[in-house]
């Protein structure tokens, strides 16, 4: 056969050997799914025209229970729901504590002030979490008076549900918040530290690998690149090193790009000491949850990954319905 036949012959033949190489035909990883409840049970809010700085406080749905996110009480009912992981956000005190809040600033939510990390824990404690909530543009405020004092340390929530896991979001692109956490989970016994995974903005998270190896992590920057390599070079087998202990977050409209979702995908990531977890549809900027029927029946049967959700309580009971 001549070199040109046997060059076109091979070009030809590439798209099937990949095909070949990665098609789905690993067995089912064994298991449930990991149901992460994100903010643990809260308020949910119109999502349409989000911007970073929108109070979504203001723009609260209509009350379906009494829970006020990133509480001892909201990640309580969050396991008792059904999650396997509560997704909590937390911030660095004065005092040196780190307090267990959503937004970067108190004005939204609270009857505070300023920046959380400028105030320490004992003056957070005061505050009233549940303030700023509305549900119909300010003529009242169904929540006002019942948050005061409920916002937590982080070593409150650690020792309040010491056998449970948490994904710990650190708001901050500031590496020193990452040595600070660092010392905080290093304080805790192994087995509880290595149920808590980190992940956020850049800086601190690397500060948090390096220091840690034994918590798995994820940034913007780490995830990006773990993503996009294995898009180019997942074909082969190879699971790039961005993908290592990490926590990888893959939206469900873009998981068919991962080359062999969605069983051969995760045994790869799990062989890498990595945990996938398939969040809402991309597009414009955020990515949402698990949160709807249609997200959920984007999912493969027998996926075994992590589920990312809003809506702990119905993705719990849409799962055991299944």
């Amino acid at each position: 056969m001549r070199p040109t036949r046997l060059v076109l012959l091979a070009v030809a033949a590439a798209p099937l050997l990949l095909w070949w190489g990665n098609r789905d035909v690993a067995p089912p990883t064994p298991g449930d799914p990991a149901l992460l409840a994100h903010r643990g049970v809260a308020q949910r809010f119109d999502e349409r025209g989000l911007q970073n700085d929108t109070c979504t406080a203001q723009r609260m749905l209509a009350p379906q229970h009494a829970l006020l996110e990133n509480t001892l009480p909201s990640i309580r009912a969050s396991f008792e729901a059904g999650a396997d992981v509560v997704e909590i956000d937390v911030h660095p005190t004065t005092d040196g504590h780190f307090a267990v809040f959503h937004d970067w600033t108190l004005d939204c939510r609270t009857d505070g002030r300023g920046e959380t990390r400028s105030h320490s824990m004992a003056e957070l404690k005061r505050l009233d979490v549940g303030y700023g909530y509305t549900a119909d543009g300010g003529r009242t405020y169904p929540f006002r008076g019942r948050g005061v004092g409920l916002m937590p340390s982080l070593d409150e929530v650690f020792a309040a549900f010491p056998g449970r896991r948490f994904l710990v979001n650190v708001k901050s692109r500031d590496a020193t918040e990452g040595t600070r956490l660092a010392a905080a989970l290093g304080r805790l016994p192994a087995a509880q530290r290595q149920a808590v995974a980190v992940y956020g903005g850049d800086e601190p998270v690397a500060q948090v690998r390096r220091l840690l190896p034994d918590v798995r992590t994820a940034s913007r920057a780490s995830l990006k690149s773990c993503l996009l390599r294995y898009l180019a070079l997942g074909w082969s087998g190879h699971v790039p090193r961005a993908c290592e202990r990490s926590v990888v977050l893959v939206p469900v409209n873009l998981a068919f790009l991962m080359w062999g979702w969605p069983h051969r995908f995760h045994g790869r990531m799990q062989a890498a000491g990595s945990e996938i977890v398939a969040v809402g549809p991309y597009g414009g900027g955020f990515t949402t949850g698990i949160d709807t029927p249609e997200d959920l029946a984007r999912l493969p049967p027998g996926y075994a990954g992590g589920i990312w959700t809003n809506e702990i309580a119905w993705l719990a009971r849409s799962m055991r319905d299944r």
